[in-house]
């Protein structure tokens, strides 16, 4: 979510003077730092699958939340992001005013901080945001058309290089058009000295640094077809149609009692899928509490699993009392921590398992191991042997996470699916899956580098 005023339908301003955002995949639970011969094990017992990122990375998707690194020294936050959430999203952290706070001045060390810990717990990371009309330093507003050109593109790529192959998705423009029913260009000093084509240059710019990032447009109040959104879906339909580069629109999903999840949200979500763009939740949280929260919840959640082209969800913050409007509890963790009812409710939808924790004795486990195997200039071989607890299984999942611009090639001895960005494998057994009490199986797969020569990150293995 970003720091801006919202009013519009009765919606509580977006606006808090910094706020954070964070996503990263569960399902790579550990970091691959892994040399040649070396092992990573990750064990799942029956409950393994209780935690909101492996389960929405069994659809091949990501379930994030939004980061602010003055928050990583505490404990309860960290816990709680370590183990429920697998991508990332920095809340403030990568903004203007944080990253370039005098023309040509970079600090990266929040970002820095907040990219370092996703990576560190093999969470993706989502880039927010690279032009946007607020929280920008005075300097910006104060130029000239041709050096707020050059301004613009400079901040673009220095940002992006800056993290270049660690960023799935980015906000590359976010809320350039007006609430209400005009559909028009919001007020900004791209906007204003620029021109409408500012959107455009930013898309091409930002493809021309980082080819293979996602690039995303990103806005509130367009959740359901309205003037609004209309504006949008015109420029993405005529974006795709010229060739201009967009691959994802992101929906900011703040919903309250007077602005709630509205009746056509899959209808406008699925329009925009249907362009040829990845659709993306990028800031969720609902005003409320108990069942009327929860089920909000749980409508947003089914929508995006209907739309094959809905990627992921962040939502935005990780606890109620952070949260930039903590006033109306919108997320899934209260103030200490505990799961809340809309928690149960978005893991029920995902798929997983409710009440989950350390498993019992006795309860269905196993591991997955992974072991480097034989490289060349331009790929390399790696298995994985899942290995049952000391208790029999019946079946077993788990995901190999690669990092672009790698590819799996070829996979052996497992039935593979992947995510829509192909970085992701879920794979689960081919008639290799009933194991006895610490009996093994294996199944293993080439990378392709294309220059990057990173292991794989394994994710916590699941059985019943």
């Amino acid at each position: 979510m970003n720091t801006h005023a919202h009013t519009t339908n009765g919606r509580a301003p977006d606006r808090s003077p910094r706020r954070s955002r964070l996503r990263a995949p569960l399902a790579a639970a550990l970091a691959g730092l892994v040399a040649t011969g070396s092992l990573i094990a990750l064990a799942g017992t029956a409950q393994a699958a209780s935690t909101l990122g492996a389960s929405a990375a069994a659809s091949g998707r990501y379930f994030g939340t939004a980061v602010a690194a003055n928050h990583l020294g505490e404990s309860g936050y960290v816990s709680t992001l370590n183990t429920e959430f697998n991508s990332v999203t920095a809340e403030n952290e990568m903004k203007w005013d944080a990253t370039e706070p005098s023309r040509g001045s970079f600090t990266f060390g929040g970002a820095d901080q907040v990219v370092n810990h996703a990576r560190g717990q093999g969470m993706r990371v989502r880039g927010h945001t690279l032009v946007w009309h607020s929280q920008l330093p005075n300097w910006v507003g104060q130029l000239a058309t041709a050096d707020l050109r050059t301004a613009m593109n400079n901040h673009i790529t220095q940002l992006m290089n800056r993290y270049k192959g660690q960023i799935h998705s980015w906000d590359v423009v976010n809320e350039a058009f007006q609430d209400g029913g005009s559909g028009a260009r919001r007020s900004s000093p791209f906007q204003d000295k620029l021109g409408a084509g500012f959107i455009e240059e930013a898309f091409r710019t930002a493809r021309a640094t980082d080819p293979n990032a996602k690039l995303c447009y990103n806005d509130y109040n367009t959740d359901g077809v309205n003037a609004k959104s209309n504006a949008v879906y015109a420029m993405v339909r005529d974006f795709k149609a010229r060739g201009v580069p967009i691959d994802c629109v992101g929906f900011q999903s703040h919903f309250n009692s007077q602005s709630p999840v509205p009746g056509d949200y899959q209808q406008n979500l699925q329009r925009f899928a249907d362009l040829g763009v990845d659709v993306q939740i990028t800031e969720l949280d609902i005003a409320g509490s108990g069942t009327a929260q929860a089920n909000s919840y749980s409508s947003v959640i089914r929508t995006c699993l209907a739309i094959s082209r809905c990627t992921g969800v962040t939502v935005w913050g990780v606890t109620d009392k952070y949260s930039w409007r903590s006033g109306d509890t919108p997320l899934l963790f209260d103030g200490n921590y505990a799961k809340k009812a809309a928690y149960t409710a978005v893991l029920t939808a995902l798929g997983g398992s409710p009440g989950g924790g350390g498993g019992g004795g006795g309860s269905a486990s196993c591991t997955a191991t992974y072991r480097a195997g034989t490289s060349w200039a331009d790929r390399f071989n790696g298995e994985v042997t899942i290995t049952a607890g000391t208790t029999a299984i019946t079946t077993w999942t788990t995901t190999v996470t690669v990092r672009s611009p790698q590819k799996i090639s070829t996979t052996w001895n497992g039935t593979p699916t992947w995510d829509t960005t192909g970085n992701i494998m879920t794979m689960k057994p081919a008639g290799n899956g009933t194991l006895a009490p610490g009996a093994s199986t294996t199944f293993g797969f080439t990378i392709m580098t294309n220059g990057n020569t990173q292991p794989p990150t394994i994710g916590t293995c699941t059985t019943t």
